[in-house]
């Protein structure tokens, strides 16, 4: 895996992967940035949310459920170290829309989260992760 930051301008950069695929990240207006992309922080609850999710409709499609939408809200709570911050506790907030079977949607959640996101599990290390989640029907 590779992995290209490139400067824009002050702080504003672009990420680029190896699929030609583009991030742009940027600093806070405090240390020069023009908040013209997600920070550093950012992307890592994001990358936690995308993980996550992308387990998910996996496992749910393997169980034959109807699902026709996944979102999911990202809550995180960092606490100051020496001289970085780290996230403490992180809330994901997952909301389904489709015809589900509720105890299939708590297990894809929990095998995600317990056995196969790596972000998370990477994550867990410093934070409490919990979830909760909600299903519209259609």
């Amino acid at each position: 895996m590779k992995i290209t930051v490139e400067q824009l301008k002050g702080t504003h950069m672009q990420a680029e992967n190896e699929e030609e695929g583009l991030i742009r990240m940027d600093g806070s207006t405090s240390i020069g940035g023009l908040e013209g992309g997600f920070s550093p922080m950012q992307l890592l609850l994001a990358g936690a949310g995308g993980c996550s999710a992308i387990d998910i409709i996996g496992i749910l499609e393997k169980q034959k459920q109807n699902l026709k939408d996944l979102k999911v809200e990202i809550e995180g709570d960092r606490q100051k170290k020496d001289t970085y911050s780290e996230f403490t506790t992180i809330h994901m907030h997952y909301i389904f829309t489709g015809d589900l079977d509720k105890q299939k949607v708590e297990r894809a959640i929990n095998l995600s989260l317990d056995k196969y996101c790596s972000v998370s599990k990477t994550l867990e290390k410093t934070s409490e992760i919990t979830h909760s989640y909600e299903i519209k029907s259609e």
